[in-house]
């Protein structure tokens, strides 16, 4: 396999927002001899073929079992609901194909685990698409925070909130609608990529239930077994600044937009500015979670350096436990 034919699942708002990033890399010789954007389908066969015809993909279908079905698909984005990813990348995968599976991973950790166990008996990829994960910021942050510029990291606070309630999914228990799978996996997984997998001692949380028993808005906060606590919030219901903040014993550093930082910013204890980053051009952002998948199934591997299993299974995890003491739970798991 020389280069890898990418098919997107899927025809709504990501899937568009993929499939602008799949012609881009297309077109750049960065990625040009990696990834060919090769199809779309949707439930919709009229729907598949305008949006392949809009974006130039050559092939489309109007069910997501003819996609599976080609053998010159290699990769697939799953770009559906949340409660319709583990019954779709398990098609793929048992049809041969790698799967790059928008988040949240699933809906729940026994979702999580059906497709982990699928890829490994299958052996095909199976990555997550949560494109925080891939930035070449999170790197960044790491490198400040290893320089001990701002001393001992002791706390980290991160939030992320959009007024969504007007899209029927958001707000659909059947779907797996609310704030935490949405938008509250972000902050999240910010805090636990500056964790390091850290163990957390104990965590306290609320939730602000929508009209339909959703959750509208959620307060998390983790205490980890080394001392530092983190906390997040996230909101289907209103507009936040987005920022991550770490605060440390000499310092600390800001994060312009958890959910694709644009800039990180350091300062001193007298909150003066030591230093800015702006993060590299990019042509999405989307780029760098396809340039992994795509690598890692060349490379003869099932997961993401990345994003390994261990890590997609532990977030959810710990998302089906915040949802437990919320007394949250989806139609589908009753």
């Amino acid at each position: 396999m020389a280069q890898v034919n990418v098919a997107i699942l899927g025809a709504g708002r990501i899937a568009r927002s993929m499939a602008d990033t799949l012609v881009k890399m297309a077109a750049d010789p960065r990625y040009a001899d990696l990834v060919a954007p090769y199809a779309v389908a949707a439930r919709d066969g009229e729907r598949a073929a305008a949006f392949a015809a809009q974006y130039g993909f050559p092939v489309s279908y109007g069910s997501y079992e003819e996609l599976a079905a080609d053998p010159n698909v290699d990769l697939v984005y799953i770009a559906t609901p949340h409660n319709l990813h583990a019954e779709q990348a398990m098609l793929c995968m048992r049809a041969g194909k790698g799967v790059l599976v928008e988040k949240a991973f699933g809906a729940n950790a026994a979702q999580t685990r059906a497709m982990l166990n699928v890829s490994r008996e299958t052996g095909m990829l199976c990555a997550e698409a949560i494109w925080t994960r891939y930035m070449p910021s999170r790197m960044m942050i790491d490198d400040i925070i290893a320089s001990g510029v701002i001393g001992e990291v002791t706390a980290i606070n991160a939030n992320l909130c959009y007024p969504t309630t007007a899209k029927a999914r958001i707000t659909d228990p059947a779907l797996a609608g609310g704030a935490l799978l949405d938008v509250g996996v972000y902050p999240i997984n910010f805090i636990d990529m500056i964790m390091h997998n850290a163990p957390i001692a104990r965590m306290e949380s609320s939730m602000q239930p929508y009209e339909t028993g959703v959750d509208a808005y959620d307060s998390m906060t983790f205490h980890y077994e080394n001392g530092v606590a983190a906390t997040a919030q996230s909101s289907i219901l209103c507009h936040s600044d987005r920022m991550g903040a770490v605060w440390g014993t000499d310092g600390y550093l800001t994060c312009e937009n958890i959910n694709n930082v644009a800039s990180i910013d350091v300062y001193d204890g007298n909150h003066q500015v030591k230093a800015h980053y702006d993060v590299p051009p990019q042509l999405t952002g989307y780029e760098y979670e396809v340039v992994a998948s795509a690598q890692t199934m060349l490379d003869g591997h099932r997961e993401c350096e990345a994003m390994p299993h261990a890590d997609t299974l532990r977030i959810m995890e710990l998302m089906d436990s915040l949802r437990a003491d919320w007394g949250l739970t989806y139609p589908f798991e009753v």
